[in-house]
């Protein structure tokens, strides 16, 4: 969408001259009208705007432009979009990473007098329409999401025909191109393919806000596949000159919570506040909430009616911030956004550009601070953990593969890969692009091509990934100004000390937190309790590794709904839970602040009937700790001391497994129950608490709750610890 940043004054004085500006009278004149039914009478091209134009519309060459949030990329899509459909060419397909930002470039394309669709997953109903209207030229502008590029319908059936006709193809926030970028995607990758295949003289135009020198060239370069020509590339200075940016270095959540509770009343307008985690969004919506704010939580699992919602609610001042996470991120356009929070660091300052770009575009002045987290380190390091897996694992995927006569299934190649679905996914779409594996209709297939395991390559993103997250501790802990610290991290040429941040100008906010906020968010944090929702069906292909489990799972052989003192991610008892949880932690009893948050829980589950008795789950790593819990929660609730489960070999359980049918394959034959547990729970009339310290795929409890239903069992109530998910 374009902002009121897009229709100001050309480039100001100091910035790069660029390369010459085109002197082409004609099309200049063409190209200002079009800006003008889009952006207003007042609306003006800058020189790089009307560079970037010329060169898509009169050259048919490819382009990329590195400009500051608010600067006016969209405007030259349109504009050229307009151009071109005037000069006879194809419709433009412009490639965007997120629903939110194509609604957006919807409405201001229509605004522009451009016909715009989209095919996304959310629009099913309307491909064939689209498609058809394509065929007739009734489309100018069509949005589609880079995953959409490999799904198989649209890559057999729509792909060739738009590689064939398009007038422009437009890459949006192509940092997701580059490994190297702060917010790498597979699926953009895709996008080499796409490049390759178009005819001599499609003028491709590819636009970000953050890019270092690094991702440049790679973008740059990637631009040229299928062309060979120089891509032209044009980059600004990236001073966000409404931004005030500080950091509020605060001691703990409590803290943080009770200075956000006093202080988002004082920040500008609406805005956003970001979390790291899902939890910590749907925690701090509630918090804020409770204190008579109006706020959403927006985050990947919001329902996307809801999160369509949020998002008008914010467009349209409605609501006072959304508590989001990344989800909410890249491409959400609100010219009047008056402040972004961050409540924890991200990884990488230019990660944290990026996001605080989306506030003060067509304001004089917006707020953005950062809250960090003594946790956001811890949280890093998780993330961290999800990059590109060993090669064994991969060398196992391409294996799985190659041996099935036919497509294989995210399900079904789980059987044979100890990975994550997510993770999964994420790998195989990599070899995807690297031509070693195809999506197909059900499933994937092995493409035969040989691969090599780039490891060097790994190693290298993964040491950069590392540099970010220091250059990040740095930014918060620097004495220097703010703003250039960022403008630095990307290579900025013109980075200069902006007059404006906490560190130039003073303070805006102070770092007292008020004592009746901070109790109140203290309680707030101390408030224990998660459901855990039990496993209803087991997974797919469980024969494959020699399970006899099948379908549905018995309704009396299922745990019922359990309670979890909190999760991992949490930002209050999370906290302690990682300390308590951690690898090197020792095992020992549990402390009494811990029992008493489990003892909390259990006084406000509503089970339908009350546990009469106490099962502990087996443990190698923290049987000391598992056992007094069971131990203690006998004595306080005056509960039966039936036992513990059992390993049927010394080995136990073996190493963590990662995804749904390795987890089962791992735990569905390992438990038992002994037989003084069995003669314990035909002596019980009523449900058995089973106690274990946590949970993360949920299928250790499946399995040991069907051992405890078949030995006799009325009902299970799993207890524990922590969340891991």
């Amino acid at each position: 969408m374009v902002t009121p940043a897009t229709t100001g004054p050309a480039d100001p004085a100091g910035a790069p001259a660029g390369p010459p500006s085109p002197h082409d009278p004609a099309l200049r004149a063409d190209a200002e009208r079009h800006l003008r039914a889009l952006a207003g009478e007042s609306a003006r091209l800058r020189e790089d705007q009307w560079r970037a134009i010329h060169a898509l519309v009169a050259e048919r060459r490819r382009a990329l432009v590195v400009q500051r949030t608010g600067w006016g990329k969209s405007a030259v899509y349109f504009v050229a979009t307009a151009l071109l459909r005037a000069r006879g060419a194809g419709p433009t397909v412009i490639v965007s990473p997120l629903l939110a930002l194509m609604r957006n470039q919807i409405a201001a394309a229509e605004r522009a007098g451009l016909r715009a669709h989209t095919v996304n997953s959310a629009n099913p109903a309307d491909w064939d329409t689209v498609y058809d209207d394509i065929s007739q030229g009734r489309v100018d502008l069509l949005l589609i999401s880079p995953e959409r590029l490999n799904n198989p319908d649209f890559r057999d059936r729509a792909l060739p025909r738009l590689a064939a006709g398009a007038g422009l193809v437009v890459v949006d926030e192509a940092h997701c191109i580059s490994d190297w970028g702060h917010d790498f995607r597979p699926d953009y990758r895709r996008i080499r393919t796409l490049l390759a295949e178009l005819p001599e003289r499609t003028p491709v135009l590819a636009t970000t806000a953050t890019a270092n020198g690094r991702v440049t060239r790679d973008v740059a370069e990637q631009l040229e596949i299928g062309d060979g020509a120089a891509t032209l590339v044009l980059r600004g200075p990236l001073d966000r000159a409404s931004l005030r940016l500080s950091v509020v270095d605060l001691p703990d959540t409590p803290a943080r919570w009770g200075w956000l509770g006093r202080h988002l009343a004082d920040l500008p307008g609406s805005g956003i506040v970001y979390t790291l985690t899902v939890a910590a969004a749907v925690d701090t919506a509630a918090y804020l909430a409770d204190l008579g704010y109006d706020v959403r939580a927006y985050t990947g699992q919001t329902d996307p009616d809801d999160r369509r919602r949020a998002e008008d609610d914010l467009l349209a001042n409605r609501t006072k911030a959304l508590v989001a996470t990344s989800a909410l991120g890249m491409g959400f356009d609100k010219s009047d956004l008056g402040f972004v929070v961050h409540l924890g660091a991200p990884q990488s300052p230019i990660s944290y550009y990026q996001q605080v770009g989306r506030a003060g575009r067509g304001l004089d002045r917006a707020e953005a601070v950062l809250l960090p987290g003594r946790e956001d380190r811890e949280i890093w390091s998780y993330f961290a953990s999800l990059a590109f897996p060993p090669e064994d694992t991969v060398r196992a995927a391409l294996a799985a593969l190659a041996e099935s006569e036919g497509p294989v299934s995210l399900p079904r190649l789980e059987t044979r890969v100890d990975l994550g679905r997510t993770r999964l996914e994420q790998m195989l779409k990599v070899l995807d692009v690297d031509g070693a594996v195809r999506r197909v209709r059900g499933g994937w297939t092995a493409t035969g091509e040989p691969w090599s395991y780039d490891s060097k390559r790994y190693a290298a993103v993964t040491a950069a990934r590392e540099r970010e997250q220091r250059a990040m501790l740095d930014y918060i802990a620097t004495d220097s100004c703010r703003m250039e610290f960022l403008q630095r991290q990307l290579d900025d040429p013109d980075a200069a000390p902006c007059g404006r941040c906490d560190n130039c100008a003073g303070a805006p906010f102070s770092a007292e937190v008020d004592p009746e906020h901070q109790a109140r968010a203290a309680r707030r944090l101390d408030r224990p309790g998660v459901a855990v929702a039990p496993r209803r069906q087991w997974p797919t292909g469980m024969a494959a590794l020699g399970v006899d489990l099948s379908g549905k799972i018995p309704p009396d052989r299922q745990a019922d709904e359990g309670r979890a003192l909190a999760r991992l991610t949490d930002i209050g008892w999370g906290t302690e839970l990682r300390r308590v949880l951690a690898p090197d932690a020792p095992d020992q009893p549990v402390s009494d602040r811990v029992f008493n948050g489990v003892v909390e829980v259990l006084a406000a589950w509503p089970w339908a009937e009350r546990p009469v008795g106490v099962v502990a789950m087996p443990s190698a790593t923290r049987p000391a700790l598992i056992t007094d819990l069971a131990r203690r929660l006998c004595q306080v609730g005056r509960l039966a001391p039936v036992g513990g489960l059992a390993y049927t070999t010394p080995q136990g359980i073996g190493p963590r497994r990662h995804n749904s049918a390795q987890r089962l394959a791992q735990v569905a034959d390992a438990l038992t129950v002994p037989d003084p547990v069995r003669e314990a729970l035909a002596g019980l009339a009523g449900p058995v608490l089973l106690v274990d310290d946590h949970t993360d795929t949920g299928w250790t409890l499946a399995a040991a709750a069907h051992h405890l239903r078949a030995a006799g069992a009325r009902a299970v109530l799993p207890l524990v610890l922590a969340v891991r998910n």
